[in-house]
């Protein structure tokens, strides 16, 4: 598989991407803006710095950022820090991770989300394939299909709990067993890998679930704007009711949702099936295109229209997301502005810059080429 440079689109050399993508790294892990740190002698977390717990999303985040750049000490840190503190061993959530944790191991959550669980086991079996299995938790294939394993099969006869699937329309939830999904964890790509690498009696689910969760985005991205809700009936359509803890239905267009086209659009390169969830591509960049030209992301509704007065949380993060959709729309006037924005744009910095900051390096990782299937 051919993976393009799209920055040579506009201009920028191969060198000048390579030289980029180190002071990324740099600057992610290592440098005075980093959300990376090491922990003893042989882990490490992933810290969200606007909430100062290491996640789920970010630890396994964190693992595919190292295994695309063949960072195996990193990695590993990230894995044992993971299983050592976020790991569930027995109970009703058995086998998944605690989705948050104080930064000194300690569960904030008993409960796990699914978002964390697929980036782990992605993670993993690329790990396998790059860098070969090891012995314990660093025997990554057999750690990643026992997270699939569970994630589908929990809840049945013989293992208490509830899966990360729906069991009848194979769309991944919001939580184990909740009537609810949310577009941005809907990730095809993802399992149509884990179909042919998972324990062989969970992979015709699994390309079950590819198939719903392409036909869901479809459902999902609102057909003028491209946009996502952040939670999500299963017919696509923003969350119905308010949630109890947050007296909230979190069905507009915010921090989650960025992820959607993104999600769509590494799909894309990786040479996934598109049976129209690409469409949102086009539609988005140029439903922002006035908010990108003048620094001014807003909350929005999926239809556009401009929630409250309150500026986007992650506005580097969003622009990063739809910058990458040029990976689906190629270049045009519009596509071309929206990238060399991004190029042009640096990592965030202040307490807010983790989320951002994934987002930012797993855009940057897609357009320049370095975003591969192992």
């Amino acid at each position: 598989m051919e993976y393009k440079n799209f920055f040579n689109e506009i201009g920028v050399s191969d060198e000048e991407t390579a030289k980029r993508l180190e002071e990324i790294k740099q600057e992610y892990f290592f440098g005075p803006d980093k959300v990376y740190f090491d922990a003893g002698d042989d882990m490490g977390y992933i810290m969200d710095t606007g909430n100062n717990d290491a996640r789920t999303e970010g630890m396994s985040y964190g693992m595919m950022i190292c295994v695309q750049l063949d960072m195996k000490e990193q990695f590993d840190r990230i894995w044992k820090w993971s299983k050592t503190y976020m790991f569930m061993s027995h109970g009703f959530n058995e086998g998944y991770f605690a989705w948050s944790c104080a930064t000194d191991g300690t569960k904030n959550a008993n409960g796990p989300a699914p978002d964390g669980e697929e980036y782990y086991a992605l993670a993993l079996f690329f790990a396998s394939a790059r860098w070969g299995d090891g012995e314990g938790i660093f025997n990554y294939s057999q750690e990643a299909q026992e997270i699939l394993s569970a994630m589908i099969n929990k809840g049945g006869p013989d293992r208490e709990g509830a899966p990360m699937f729906n069991n009848e329309n194979h769309q991944i939830l919001f939580t184990p067993g909740s009537p609810f999904t949310d577009p941005s964890y809907h990730l095809p790509h993802f399992y149509d890998i884990f179909a042919t690498r998972a324990y062989p009696e969970d992979r015709d689910f699994l390309k079950k679930a590819a198939r719903a969760s392409r036909e869901y985005l479809i459902k999902a991205c609102h057909p003028v704007t491209g946009f996502s809700p952040e939670y999500a009936e299963f017919d696509g359509e923003g969350l119905r009711h308010d949630l109890p803890w947050t007296n909230d239905r979190h069905s507009r267009f915010y921090s989650d949702s960025y992820r959607t086209v993104a999600n769509i659009s590494l799909e894309h390169i990786w040479g996934g099936e598109d049976i129209g969830q690409t469409a949102a591509c086009a539609k988005i960049q140029r439903a922002l295109l006035d908010d990108m030209r003048a620094n001014d992301f807003k909350i929005y509704e999926v239809d556009g229209t401009v929630y409250g007065t309150e500026k986007a949380l992650h506005p580097v993060g969003l622009l990063a997301t739809v910058a990458e959709t040029v990976a689906v729309t190629g270049i045009d006037d519009v596509s071309k502005e929206w990238l060399t924005t991004f190029w042009n744009t640096p990592l965030r910095k202040g307490e807010r810059r983790y989320y951002d900051n994934c987002l930012y390096f797993f855009a940057f990782l897609a357009l320049s080429g370095n975003y591969r299937i192992y």
